[in-house]
């Protein structure tokens, strides 16, 4: 049976913003301790692997070296008066006002993470190098055997992050480092599936003139909820002019409405494009009762997203899949929401009941507005994609 490569770093812990923050991390302590219970037979399906850090050049495909060295003095304590030239308020502390100490290190395991499980999906293992260096694999969890098809990174999906400043409690953007090593290493083309509750500016930025890359950025209607942006309209340029693809949700849009645009929009773009590896990033904010975010998924939600992960990758990518989860600010329902995303990648059986779901929205929220919306994409998109024509 091939396992699927679980990645996670103790180490991220340390990725935290401080007391008071929305982004504290003992979420993936209680994610593992959760899905390790629901799932008796735990190591049967996933391969544990301990990731090592990533160097300062991988973070340089798409950060440039100042603002390196300036989240690397500011972690270590170091006071700038410069600072918010570098970073945002929500990346600070909110008790000190400060970048939290050691958090630099921290989101340098993330990328880490998310280069490595880049390479599983593309190699099916760690190369011999990796191996033998920073005690990739554990020898009380060794992983045996080849063909990873489908890698998952816990803590990875920092999609704010740009080339020069740090944003929306992102430092470093795993996820475009992880496509541009990819890129580096000859991957063609790779479909990133952003199903965050907020869009991926800076995953948008970083691919914004890329034909390689095919952005598909589903979230809520950006004047309603940060950063602001991932509008219809925003395509592209140049080369990757139709690349970019925004589908802005309105608040409370449903389980019926997630699936609708899967229907009409994500799978006929992605079997068009015929991506040769699936990134998706994303957690449980997009859940009803997140507490930072408007959306209405349930916890079946979840799982529909992932089991159409899964189908699409079956029919466009060989199965090849990375999936990268951090998001989610209703720490109750955070495990719930992120086991079944898994769940449904892994079509595993996991007994998985919604704590909420007297209180969510009609299981038709916000489909009408939906199919408007997917309406009105296709004809800005018909002029790129022959799907739409």
């Amino acid at each position: 049976m091939v396992k699927t490569a679980l990645l996670y770093n103790p180490k991220i812990r340390e990725y935290s913003f401080g007391k008071g923050h929305p982004f504290t991390s003992e979420r993936f302590e209680i994610f593992l301790k959760f899905i390790k219970k629901k799932l008796p037979n735990f190591k049967s399906f996933f391969g544990e692997i301990t990731p090592p850090t990533t160097s300062s050049k991988d973070l340089e495909l798409f950060h440039v070296k100042e603002y390196i060295e300036i989240m690397v003095k500011a972690s270590k304590g170091t006071i700038l008066p410069n600072i918010f030239k570098y970073t945002t308020v929500d990346n600070l502390d909110p008790e000190t006002g400060y970048l939290p100490e050691g958090i630099e290190e921290a989101a340098r395991m993330v990328v880490g993470s998310s280069i490595l499980a880049g390479e599983l999906v593309l190699k099916g293992k760690p190369s011999t190098r990796a191996k033998l260096g920073a005690g990739l694999v554990p020898h009380r969890n060794k992983v045996s055997g080849t063909g990873f098809k489908k890698a998952i990174s816990l803590g990875g999906g920092l999609h704010h992050a740009k080339s020069e400043k740090g944003e929306g409690f992102c430092i470093y953007n795993d996820v475009v480092i992880c496509a541009k090593k990819l890129l580096k290493e000859g991957v063609n083309k790779i479909l990133i599936l952003d199903t965050d509750a907020h869009a991926g500016n800076g995953t948008s930025e970083a691919f914004w003139e890329d034909n390689r890359v095919l952005f598909i950025d589903i979230h809520q209607d950006p004047r309603t909820l940060y950063p602001g942006t991932g509008f219809l309209e925003e395509i592209g340029k140049g080369k990757g002019e139709g690349f970019t693809v925004n589908i802005p949700l309105p608040m409370g849009a449903s389980d019926d409405a997630y699936q609708y645009v899967f229907e009409k929009i994500i799978f006929p773009l992605a079997e068009e494009f015929r991506p040769k590896i699936i990134i998706r990033n994303g957690g449980s904010d997009p859940y009803f009762n997140d507490g930072l975010t408007n959306l209405g998924l349930t916890i079946d939600g979840f799982k529909m997203i992932g089991e159409n992960v899964r189908k699409l990758a079956d029919k466009v990518s060989q199965g090849k899949e990375v999936d990268l989860i951090a998001s989610g600010y209703n720490k109750e329902i955070l495990p719930f929401a992120w086991a079944a995303l898994i769940a449904g990648l892994l079509n595993l059986n996991i007994e998985l009941k919604d704590p909420d779901k007297s209180l969510a929205p009609s299981k038709n929220s916000g489909l009408e507005e939906t199919k408007e919306i997917v309406e009105e994409l296709k004809k800005i998109l018909r002029n790129y994609w022959r799907c739409f024509q």
